[in-house]
Formats: C-alpha cells, structure tokens, sequence
C-alpha cells in the first residue's frame, strides 16, 4: 500500500482543522447575528410602540380621539409593520369605553404583558414569511412631558393597555442569510487560498529539498564527495545534509577499510584453497607411491575427471570440486596392509574383502572435514568402485544413486589402470581398451559418461601421453 505524502497529510489534517475552525465561527457568527438581528428588530418595535403612545397621548390632550384612525394608518405604513393595534385595559375602559372593535379582545399574549407589565416578543422567524409579533406594555407615568396620569385617573404604573405590533422580518431573515452564505464562500476561498499556500510551500520547501537531498545523498555515496550546502534554502536542510556528510565520511572509511579487510581475507582464503588442493594432491601421490601405483596415475586420473566433468556440461564449480578431489579416490589404500595391497597375483577371497574396504577406510578418513573439498572427496573414496547396474561395491548402489562424482571417477580411474602398464599386467591397447569399455556401457560405466569418452578418445590418449608412466621419461 502506497503511504502518503507528508504534502497530503498535512493538507489533510489542514483542511480538517480549518472546517472544523470555520464550522464554529460560522455557528457562533450567526447565533450572534441573529441575536444582533432580534434585537434589531425589537428595539425597532419598541421605537413604534412608542411612536404609537406618543401620537395617541397627543390626540388626547387634543382632544381629538376620534380622528386617531387617520394616525394609526399612517403608523402602518411604517417599515415593516404588517399589524398594528392598540388594546385598551380594563381600567382605561371603565372611564373612556370600550373604543372600537381593534382595540379589545386580548388573547394569552397580551393578558401576559397586561400581567407582568413586560414587553413579550414571539418570532417565528422560520416560516416562508417570517414574521415578529411584539406586545408592548402602555404604562401609566406622571413624568416626563407626556404626564399619562393628567387624562386617566388611575395610579402610577398602571398598564392603561398594550401595542400589539406584527413585523415582518423576512427582509432581516435573507439578509442574515445573505451574509452567512457570504461568509461560507469567503471561509472556503480562504481554507483553499491557504490549502493551496500551504501545499506550494511543502513542495518548495520540503518535498522539492527532501527529493533533493536524496538524490544528492545517493550521488554523494557513490562518487564519494561532499552534500553540496548552497543549494538548500532552509536551517534544518542545511543541518540534515551537513549530518550526511559527517555520515558518509565516516561510512566511506570504514567501507575502505573493509574493502582492504576483504582483500586480504580473499587473498588469506585463495592461499588456504591453493595449499588445501596441494596438499590433496600430494596425498594422492603419496597413496600412489605406497601402492606402487604407475606413475603419475594420480595426475591422469585428475586430468580424466575433469575432461569429463566439463564435457558432461556440469558448472564450472562442480568441475572444480571434482578436479580438486579425484586424486584422493585411492586414499584409503593407505589402510591396506602391505601384503595385499603389494601382491602380484591375485586375490583370495578373504584378501579381495579386505582389498575392497579401501572404499570404507577411505570415506571415514575423509568425511569428518567440514570442508566441501574433503567431503567430497571422501564420497568419491567410497562409490567410485560403485557400478552403473548396481553390482559394484561397498554399498551396491545403482544408477544414479551413485553421485555424479563417484561415476566420473569409477570410468576415469578403470580406463587408467587397462590403458596402463600395472604390477599384474601389461598395458592394453587403445582399441582394447574402447571396446571394453563399451561393452560396459550401462553394466559398469554411466551410459552418457560412455557416451562422452568415445567422443573424445583423443583427448584421453593425448593426457596419457603428456603424463606417461614410465618413470624414464
């Protein structure tokens, strides 16, 4: 799964930070706009209300009542005023009348104010029209100019009775949402002005130098010089490619160090291989020397193993696994005792069972080395009398249960001793020795290694030519 940019982590949690920010002042703007509003408007109410009062209490002391419906119209066309009425209280009744039709009958709402002598605003400010119904106290005073109590003979604080004013507000409803609306576009403008600020200052900032700095850090490695300073614009970058540098340098030395180490260990451990052969070898000869091998029986067997295993088309490593431990395939003749290992006749049976745990002695001298070289070199001891139809020995293993190795060895190994000239026996000729050998093909020799030898007689001949037998040459 692709991880995110530190760009769009921090855009995200921006833009989160920032809806949430604006969610809020936009709550807490209109809950104040519209508390601003309804004030607005009951502040308004309020001033009509009075403007009523004042006109009626001048139509009074006039003397002229009966013409304040001409007034009261006029009041009307007020701004917004949808109702108006005046409702007389009882007292106001009992010494002018009921007055006309609009001036009683109160319902709850203003038998409330007529109680509490409070003004009492309900909006219902949700409708498609929304309007504000504002009841408005008339209270008795004898101060100020308008002096209520010269005309009504009641007590101070009376409620000679209540403005019932109706105002429509849906001109202050859309307006509020006019601006609301205003304030989300200009809140979005600005949370994308800033997201988009923000983002091209990560990316010139931090995303472009950090891309930089990687680039320039893998450059620095490979070609072992120095972060370059200059190009980055910020304290913290400058701070995080001087730390590389310190970082590479010391890196850098030590990985010159190791290479010096790895040299010498390579050198070390080609010395070790090289003497390790030389030292298979030389016990080869050895064993060959003891047995009164024909000479140099060691270096052709060795020369045969390998001539076959690159033929056989095995890895190169293979190949020189089995070069390097072929002259040991005779190593455990050493365990022989020296009259049957030395006898130019033939063998008892007894003796020819003791002859053959050379495979076995071998195998045990060899195996318990932890090295490939010796391991193998101990397999090789132990299945290279091993043959193709399972008729050999010590384990009478058959076809390819015998190892790759111990086959090449087996074929190598019996072609020496026929092409060769032994204690017991004269060597046989070429052509002999050929169609033996394939007869054999399938009984005692792998049939492809078969195969192989008759293709490349010559070059077999050619090795026992350049490492003849005979101790004169």
């Amino acid at each position: 799964m692709k991880k995110p940019s530190i760009e769009t982590i921090t855009v995200k949690y921006l833009v989160n930070f920032l809806l949430v920010l604006a969610v809020i002042l936009l709550i807490v703007t209109a809950f104040n706009f519209r508390a601003l509003s309804k004030s607005s408007t009951e502040n308004q109410a309020m001033a009509y209300a009075e403007l009523v009062r004042a006109g009626l209490t001048a139509h009074m002391k006039a003397g002229v009542m009966d013409k304040r419906d001409y007034y009261m119209d006029e009041i009307k066309q007020l701004r917004q005023i949808k109702k108006l009425r005046v409702i007389r209280s009882d007292e106001v009744i009992k010494q002018f009348g009921a007055g006309r039709d609009d001036e009683q009958g109160a319902d709850a709402f203003t038998k409330q104010v007529f109680e509490s002598r409070q003004p009492l605003f309900d909006s219902q400010e949700w409708r498609f029209q929304p309007v504000i119904r504002a009841i408005i106290p008339y209270i008795a005073s004898s101060k100020g100019s308008l002096n209520c109590l010269g005309c009504h003979k009641v007590a101070e604080g009376v409620v000679l009775g209540v403005v019932d004013i109706e105002l429509d507000v849906t001109e202050d409803r859309n307006h509020s949402l006019y601006v609301l609306v205003g304030m989300i576009m200009l809140s979005l403008l600005f949370m994308v002005l800033i997201a988009l600020n923000t983002m091209r200052t990560i990316h010139t900032h931090v995303r472009v130098p950090l891309e930089t700095l990687i680039d320039h850090t893998r450059e620095a490695y490979q070609k072992h010089i120095p972060v370059s300073l200059d190009q980055f614009k910020t304290e913290e970058f400058v701070n995080v490619a001087n730390e590389i540098n310190l970082f590479n340098a010391d890196i850098i030395a030590h990985q010159d160090l190791l290479k010096d180490k790895n040299r010498e260990l390579a050198a070390l451990n080609s010395e070790i291989e090289h003497t390790l052969r030389e030292t298979v070898y030389t016990m080869g000869v050895i064993e060959e020397q003891r047995s009164k091998e024909t000479h140099n029986h060691t270096k052709r067997v060795t020369l045969y193993s390998q001539l076959l295993a690159e033929k056989m088309g095995l890895p190169k490593d293979d190949v020189d696994l089995v070069t390097a431990a072929s002259p040991l395939h005779d190593i455990g003749k050493l365990g022989i005792p020296d009259e049957v290992l030395l006898k130019p006749g033939r063998f008892t049976d007894e003796e020819h069972q003791v002859m053959q745990n050379h495979t076995r002695i071998g195998f045990t001298m060899l195996n318990h080395s932890s090295r490939d070289l010796l391991k193998m070199a101990g397999l090789i001891a132990l299945q290279h009398h091993e043959k193709w139809d399972g008729s050999g020995y010590p384990q009478g293993l058959e076809g390819e249960e015998i190892h790759i190795f111990g086959r090449i060895v087996a074929l190598a190994d019996v072609f020496d001793a026929l092409y060769s000239e032994r204690i017991y026996k004269e060597a046989w000729h070429i052509d002999k020795v050929v169609s033996w050998i394939n007869e054999q093909r399938g009984m005692h020799f792998d049939p492809a290694l078969v195969d192989i030898f008759l293709e490349n007689i010559d070059a077999f001949v050619a090795i026992n030519d350049s490492y003849p037998s005979d101790l004169s040459t």
